[in-house]
C-alpha cells in the first residue's frame, strides 16, 4: 500500500461491498460518487451493480423524511438496505456498510437511523498560496506542502485533492476552509479576482459533499477595495462586503463562508474603530445571510504584548472577557469558534469556559489535529482521548449537558498535506479519522474509533497488527504528556517553532504564557481569592473546584494553582516527585512502543513501517531531551533530590 492510494480506505476495505450485487437508486452528482464507489469495488472484487432483480445490497434515495445528511440501515430478509434523502446522506451511507465490512452482510437487524450530532465538520487548512518568508507554505503543517496551493497558484493536478475529499467524507467531513486564517497580501486576492482558482478547488472536492469556504482578512475592504476604512457600521463597507459576497457565490454557488481572525495577533479587526466583535461578525453574516453562507469568527484574542512582571493580567481569562459579555449579539448566520481549551491546545488545559457561557450564541469548538505542541506529527500522539474529554465536559456539572451537546459544530486545524503518507507520521492518520467520527457523534467511544481506522487501513489485520497498534496509540497522549509539561502548567517549549523543551522559552515573554517557577514552588494562581481571578469564569461546581488547591483535580493542578515542590497530590506523591517520575516513565513508555512497532515489521508495508520506525527514533530521542531538561531544570530550582536517586544531569 502507498500513503496517496489508501489512508483509510485502501481497496481492500472494500472487498466485502464488491462480492454483491448491488442496486443503487436515485439521481443527482453524489448518487454518481456512490456509483463510481460501487463499481470501482465491484471491478476489483467481482459482483455487480444492477438495474433489477435480485440484490444484496440496496442503496436507495427516497422521501422518507429523513435530513439532509442522515440515512437509514437495516439487513432483513438477506438484504442490506441504504436509504436516504438526497445523495449525501446516500455517502455516508455507503462508507458505514464499508466500515462494517463483511458484518453488513451478516445476520439481520432492524431499521437504524444514522445522523450527525453537528450541523458542520470543517478542517481549517492553514496554507499560505505563496510560501510565506517566515510561516512557509503551511503554517503550522507537519506533513509537506499544501494539498491545495503549489508556486503561488492553485495546483493544477487535483487528483490528490479529489482523493482527499474521498477521505474526508468517508469519515464525515463535510466542510474544508483552504487558506491560512491568517490571511497575507495574496490569499486575500481569493476573495475577488482570484476566486476562480476557489471554485476549481469546490468542484473537485464537491462530489464528495465536501464545502469549501475561505479565510479573509477583515481589512479587506482597505487591502483590495480602495476604501478608507473597513469599519463594520460604514454603509460603504458592508455593501462592499455585500458585493464580493456575491461575487464569490457567483462562482462558487455552494460556497460555505468565511473563517476570520480578527483582533488577534496582529491581524486587523473592529478594535480599530472603536466596534465589537458581534459589530464585524454580524456584518459579514449580513453580507453571506442571502446566499446561505455563515461566518466563523474565532474567539482566539488575547494581549500578546503583556508584561511577565504583570500577574494580574491572565492571556487565559481572554477569550471569557472579550466574548461572553456579547452572549445574544451575534446574527443567527455567525459562528464563534472557540478553542477547546482557554490557552492554545496545549497537552492538557481546562476546557475553556466559553463553551459553557453562551446558551445564545453559535458556538463551534476548535481543536488542532496537527500536533504544534503535541509532538508536531514527530512523535506519536493519538488525541481522540484528549478530544472526548473535552466534548464529555459538563460546564453545569452533572446534571448539565455536555460540550458536544451545546457546539453546533466542529472545527480541527488540519493535519494533512502533501506528504505521501498524507499525515508526515503514518499513525498521525488516526488523528483525522477520529476527528471526523467524534464531530459526526461526540459520545462516540474514541478506542471503537481507532478500532475503525485500523480495521479500514489495514483490512483483515491479523491480531498481533491489531494489538500492536492499540499498544503505541491507546496511551499516546498520556505518554506524550508525562515527558513534557507537567500538571497543566503548559508551553516549556522552544520560542517560535514550539518544538522540543525550553523550560524558560516563553517564560520573559509578552506571549502571556508562563509558569513561574521559583525556588519555592510553580504554577500560575487563577483562583479568584488571590490570583487573577479565572478559577470564577466557571459556573458551579467547576468554579469551586478549581479555587481551592485540595479540590483542583492534580492534572490540572500548576494550571490553576502556585504550590510548593512538596504540596502533595492525591497520588501520595510531591509535586516535584511527580516531575521526576512522570518523566522517567514517559521516556520508558516511548521505549516500549518503538520496541513494540518493531516487532511488527512483518506485518506492515515496508515503506509504511519505516517511516513510523524513523519517527519512533526522533521520538524516544526527544523524550529523552525534555526528560532531561525538564529534570534538571526543577533540581536546580527547588534542591530537593530525586528519591531515588535516578541520574539527572
Amino acid at each position: 500500500m502507498n500513503g496517496f492510494d489508501t489512508a483509510w480506505l485502501p481497496p481492500e476495505a472494500f472487498g466485502p461491498l464488491g462480492a454483491r450485487r448491488t442496486l443503487i437508486r436515485g439521481s443527482g452528482p453524489l448518487v454518481g460518487t456512490v456509483r463510481d464507489e460501487v463499481a470501482r469495488a465491484c471491478e476489483r472484487f467481482g459482483g455487480e451493480v444492477v438495474r433489477d432483480g435480485s440484490y444484496d445490497l440496496l442503496l436507495e434515495v427516497t422521501d422518507g423524511g429523513l435530513g439532509a445528511e442522515e440515512f437509514t440501515c437495516a439487513r432483513e430478509g438477506g438484504t442490506t438496505t441504504v436509504t436516504a434523502s438526497n445523495g449525501h446522506g446516500l455517502l455516508y451511507g455507503l462508507f458505514h456498510v464499508v466500515r462494517l465490512g463483511a458484518q453488513a452482510f451478516t445476520g439481520g437487524w432492524p431499521r437504524e437511523v444514522h445522523r450527525p450530532a453537528t450541523e458542520l465538520r470543517m478542517l481549517d487548512h492553514w496554507d499560505n498560496v505563496a510560501v510565506h518568508p517566515v510561516m512557509g507554505q503551511v503554517e503550522r503543517g507537519y506533513a509537506g506542502g499544501s494539498l491545495f496551493w503549489r508556486e503561488g497558484r492553485a495546483r493544477e493536478d487535483f487528483a490528490r485533492v479529489r482523493a482527499y475529499g474521498r477521505l474526508l467524507a468517508a469519515c464525515g467531513i463535510n466542510a474544508v476552509c483552504v487558506n491560512n486564517v491568517n490571511v497575507h497580501a495574496v490569499e486575500a486576492r481569493l476573495l475577488t479576482d482570484r476566486i476562480g482558482e476557489v471554485a476549481a478547488i469546490a468542484d473537485v472536492l464537491r462530489p464528495y459533499g465536501v464545502r469549501t469556504h475561505l479565510a479573509v482578512t477583515f481589512a479587506a475592504p482597505v487591502v483590495l477595495g480602495g476604501l478608507s476604512t473597513a469599519d463594520p457600521l460604514e454603509p460603504a463597507v458592508r455593501e462592499w462586503w455585500a458585493a464580493a459576497a456575491r461575487t464569490v457565490y457567483a462562482a462558487v454557488p455552494d460556497f460555505g463562508g468565511f473563517v476570520v481572525k480578527a483582533d488577534s495577533e496582529g491581524q486587523p479587526g473592529p478594535f480599530t474603530y472603536g466596534r465589537s466583535h458581534a459589530d464585524g461578525a454580524n456584518m459579514l453574516a449580513a453580507a453571506l445571510a442571502p446566499h446561505g453562507g455563515t461566518v466563523h469568527w474565532r474567539a482566539f484574542v488575547y494581549d500578546h504584548r503583556q508584561d511577565w512582571r504583570d500577574r494580574t493580567t491572565d492571556r487565559a481569562r481572554a477569550a471569557y472577557d472579550h466574548f461572553a459579555p456579547l452572549d445574544g449579539e451575534f446574527a443567527a448566520g455567525a459562528v464563534l469558534q472557540v478553542k477547546h481549551g482557554p490557552m492554545d491546545f496545549q497537552v492538557r488545559e481546562p476546557v475553556s469556559p466559553v463553551l459553557g457561557a453562551m446558551p445564545r450564541t453559535r458556538l463551534a469548538v476548535e481543536v488542532q489535529a496537527t500536533q504544534e505542541y503535541t509532538g508536531q506529527q514527530r512523535h506519536v500522539c493519538w488525541l481522540g482521548p484528549m478530544w472526548s474529554e473535552v466534548l464529555g465536559f459538563r460546564p453545569e456539572g452533572e446534571s448539565g449537558p455536555s460540550v458536544g451537546e451545546l457546539a453546533r459544530e466542529l472545527v480541527a486545524v488540519s493535519n494533512a498535506g502533501d506528504d505521501p503518507f498524507w499525515t508526515g507520521h503514518p499513525l498521525a492518520q488516526a488523528n483525522l479519522y477520529t476527528f471526523g467520527r467524534l464531530a459526526w457523534r461526540p459520545d462516540a467511544d474514541p478506542y471503537r474509533v481507532l478500532d475503525e481506522w485500523i480495521g479500514l487501513t489495514f483490512p483483515s489485520a491479523p491480531a498481533r497488527l491489531v494489538e500492536g497498534l492499540h499498544a503505541v496509540l491507546d496511551g499516546s497522549w498520556r505518554t506524550y504528556e508525562k515527558y513534557t509539561a507537567p500538571l497543566g502548567v503548559g508551553f516549556m517549549v522552544q520560542s517560535g517553532h514550539h518544538y522540543g523543551p525550553s523550560v524558560d522559552g516563553y517564560e520573559y515573554s509578552p506571549w502571556g504564557t508562563y509558569h513561574f517557577a521559583d525556588r519555592d514552588g510553580i504554577g500560575v494562581d487563577r483562583s479568584a481569592a488571590t490570583g487573577t481571578g479565572y478559577a470564577a469564569q466557571y459556573a458551579e461546581p467547576w468554579s469551586g473546584v478549581y479555587e481551592s488547591a485540595g479540590t483542583c483535580p492534580d492534572e490540572l493542578l500548576l494550571f490553576f494553582h502556585h504550590v510548593p515542590y512538596g504540596h502533595v497530590l492525591s497520588s501520595g506523591r510531591t509535586v516535584i516527585q511527580h516531575i521526576y517520575d512522570t518523566r522517567f516513565d514517559g521516556v520508558a513508555e516511548a521505549e516500549k512502543a518503538r520496541r513494540v512497532w518493531a516487532g511488527l515489521v512483518d506485518l506492515v508495508e515496508p515503506a509504511w513501517h519505516a517511516r513510523v520506525a524513523e519517527r519512533f527514533e526522533e521520538q524516544v530521542r526527544g523524550a529523552r531531551e525534555w526528560r532531561d531538561q525538564v529534570n534538571s531544570y526543577f533540581l536546580r530550582k527547588s534542591g530537593v533530590p530525586d528519591a531515588h536517586g535516578r541520574l539527572i544531569h
